[in-house]
């Protein structure tokens, strides 16, 4: 059968992704080696490929070994910060810009007297390290009912977005609020922390889901912004989220002419020429 397969604009490694594996390779020169506290990012490949050049992941504080420990691209609270430091260890910090900017947001909104909701996987490393930049006055949700459990409600609300999520979900989100928050006399404040590189990247996906039979979406089952890609694109057309091309089926191409791939924002060049040239094979 023959087949085209197109990328989507703006597939690879993200500006912040990018940005950390230089810190990192950088550290390992100088140190022959360096710890990351936790995964860098969430892209077994990805970790795969700098654990061969020396790049440890201690899996929490009482991991570390060394003097010296790298902070991934999702951040972590100025608490954890504090208690690295008060054990004599020095970190590198990797996290990513648009994360520290939702970093700076949260913690301003804080001194500023509100109570900080974020709209995001409360689970999540880059959401429990914002939560911590709100010093105890916020919490984490997806759930627009959420708003309603607060007793009492605040009279002042700030609200941010996980810096992965899918901008119309939290637009939605803001608007449920409006409607269920506002009050006499309350303020509702909504700061846009959605990163604008994820932000092109979902719009691409969208636009060639739009054009073809088919869309592969290529990156980690654990990545928050491959699995939104591969939410958004299967609302438009048939997808499927591979990690490796050892994942893709024959039975999916069957009929299939016009084959769209896109990748999350930690995915690697390698990993999606291979899934191509997979493609490709079975063609």
């Amino acid at each position: 059968m023959a087949i085209r397969i197109e990328k989507a604009a703006g597939i690879g490694l993200c500006f912040g992704v990018k940005r950390a594996i230089n810190i990192l390779e950088k550290a390992v020169r100088e140190h022959g080696g360096i710890e990351t506290l936790g995964a860098v990012v969430h892209n077994q490949q990805v970790l795969q490929r700098l654990a061969q050049i020396g790049v440890r992941v201690a899996t929490d504080l009482d991991d570390v070994q060394g003097n010296v420990v790298a902070i991934g691209t999702h951040g972590v609270s100025p608490q954890l910060e504090q208690e690295i430091r008060a054990r004599h260890i020095n970190i590198i910090d990797a996290t990513c810009p648009f994360v520290h900017r939702t970093q700076v947001a949260a913690r301003k909104l804080t001194k500023s007297g509100f109570f900080v909701i974020i709209y995001g996987d409360a689970n999540h490393p880059e959401v429990k390290g914002v939560l911590g930049w709100a010093n105890g006055r916020g919490e984490a949700t997806l759930d627009d009912r959420f708003i309603a459990k607060l007793d009492p409600l605040p009279r002042r609300l700030g609200v941010l977005s996980q810096t992965t999520q899918i901008p119309a979900h939290f637009t939605q989100f803001v608007k449920k609020l409006i409607d269920t928050a506002l009050a006499k006399d309350s303020e509702l404040r909504v700061i846009d922390t959605v990163c604008h590189d994820i932000r092109q990247r979902q719009a691409a996906a969208l636009e060639l889901a739009s054009r073809v039979d088919l869309m592969l979406v290529i990156g980690s089952h654990t990545s928050a912004n491959t699995n939104c890609l591969a939410q958004l694109c299967s609302k438009v057309i048939t997808t499927y989220l591979v990690e490796t091309a050892d994942e893709i089926q024959s039975s999916w191409l069957q009929g299939q002419h016009h084959i769209g791939i896109t990748a999350g924002a930690s995915t690697a060049e390698q990993a999606i020429n291979e899934v191509v040239m997979r493609l490709e094979a079975m063609a």
